[in-house]
């Protein structure tokens, strides 16, 4: 038994060229994975992070998170580049480092993805009833709060996740105009934010600066790391990009750049307008627009964090269905998760996904989730990371236009910072994320490494020898 066994890369870009709908830019690329970045991390995290861990150095929560997220996104560009897959980090991890790294990882991805699908439908039913509130509607507390709260489900949630899930089944070309609509407003609404939340900053509230200490720094930034994931969705899209090996690593630096940017930014103007000891709240932008009676800025907040949250589940759900797909494709999971509609749509993939979500965003408290996600995304990036030494180890000579600089210090400086960040996630964390592990690690074996593409080859091969 070699679980340690990897995929071909030159058998897989045989297959990729087969992909006959590329019709993904650069443009699209960007907006995709601000898209699935932007999202309940500048809308919620920072006010919760704030309160609760950094005060107003959270902003250097964020860059520190940023520049450990860029290391790792200069690792991404590379093996994008080489490796223009749907499988994402999966396929990554499966030609560099072996099957069982690969199926591990791919089935991180998705899980995390899910995590996050839920968490952010659930900041999005926040905002949703808050604005009904301010329109003078309101949604009964039953249909709007958990069954642990004294409510049936939080209906909004739902709602959003079938939103999302419908617009992504009816194909990319239609699925990315929606998309490029949501970014484009929600960015316009941050931009209103910041203009009108500029002058009504009160320096008095940055100090103290770091009241939490050098240690607070720390862990809200792996609290806020959690903003950050998603912006390997846009590796996922591989397949359906025109010039991956160019467009990928463009899209993929310039958009993490521009979401680091927006977080500093963000982070500081929220921090300056309100104390941030009265920033633990699930609607923080449009709390402190409203704080300094600028209800109109916060209404104009609310409705565009409707429209603009929809764009982070839109790019994990599109992800996580790509991903699933490709790992059926290679049989390591059944062959209906590669099943497509007539708009080349994984359906059982995107159906599976969401039903989940719906089950966790509707009915379960999700205040360790997040946490969750951060673990499991953590662990995807430290085995990213080291895609690329295994991928340099196994093909010295290939294709991919883009190079990681200072190889092979940026990988290590990635693993290594993906390994600092995990000390300062909780025991208990990686308590429910070991049991997941030894899950994925156990499926693997009683079915995954039995039905594996690889397996039959080698089967076939010996018949042939025979």
């Amino acid at each position: 038994m070699n679980i340690f066994r990897a995929q071909n890369l030159n058998s897989l870009l045989e297959r990729t060229k087969e992909s006959k709908k590329r019709i993904l830019g650069v443009w699209d690329l960007i907006l995709m994975s601000i898209g699935a970045v932007i999202g309940t991390g500048v809308m919620v995290l920072t006010g919760v992070v704030a309160a609760k861990d950094a005060g107003p150095s959270v902003c250097i929560s964020f860059i520190g998170a940023g520049i450990t997220c860029m290391l790792v996104v200069l690792c991404y560009a590379e093996l994008a580049s080489s490796v223009p897959s749907a499988g994402g980090s999966y396929s990554f991890a499966y030609i560099s480092l072996g099957e069982i790294f690969g199926y591990i990882v791919g089935l991180c991805v998705v899980i995390g993805y899910i995590l996050c699908i839920a968490t952010v439908a659930s900041g999005w039913s926040a905002y949703f009833t808050e604005l009904l509130n301010l329109m003078g509607l309101h949604i009964p507390d039953l249909f709007t709060k958990l069954p642990s709260e004294g409510g049936i489900t939080d209906v909004p949630a739902i709602l959003s996740v079938l939103a999302v899930t419908f617009v992504l089944s009816r194909g990319t070309s239609e699925s990315k105009k929606v998309n490029d609509i949501m970014v484009i407003v929600k960015l316009l609404v941050i931009l209103v934010f910041i203009i009108v939340g500029a002058f009504f900053i009160n320096t008095e509230n940055w100090h103290p600066f770091m009241p939490y200490g050098v240690n607070g720094v720390w862990v809200g930034t792996a609290s806020v790391f959690f903003a950050y994931t998603g912006f390997d969705a846009t590796a996922s899209a591989a397949e359906e990009v025109k010039n991956p090996e160019k467009a990928l690593p463009i899209g993929l630096i310039v958009s993490l750049a521009v979401c680091t940017i927006i977080y500093v930014i963000v982070s500081l103007v929220l921090t300056g307008m309100v104390h941030y000891l009265n920033l633990n709240v699930g609607d923080a932008l449009s709390y402190a627009l409203n704080t300094v009676h600028m209800t109109w800025a916060g209404s104009v907040v609310s409705v565009g964090a409707i429209v603009g949250i929809l764009a982070v589940m839109f790019a994990n759900q599109y992800a996580g269905s790509r991903v699933l797909n490709t790992m059926s494709r290679d049989k390591l999971i059944p062959k209906i998760f590669s099943k497509k509609n007539k708009k080349s749509v994984p359906m059982f993939s995107l159906s599976g996904i969401a039903i989940i979500a719906v089950l966790l965003a509707g009915f379960i408290d999700l205040s360790s989730l997040a946490n969750i996600a951060n673990a499991c995304f953590l662990i995807i990036y430290l085995l990213v990371s080291l895609s690329v030494i295994g991928l340099r180890l196994r093909y010295p000579i290939n294709k991919g236009k883009f190079k990681t600089p200072f190889f092979p210090l940026i990988p290590i400086l990635a693993s290594a910072s993906c390994i600092f960040l995990m000390v300062y996630i909780s025991g208990i964390i990686w308590m429910y994320f070991s049991i997941i592990l030894i899950l994925i690690v156990v499926s693997y074996f009683l079915y995954g490494y039995k039905n594996s593409l690889l397996t039959e080859e080698v089967k076939e091969l010996n018949e042939n020898l025979n």
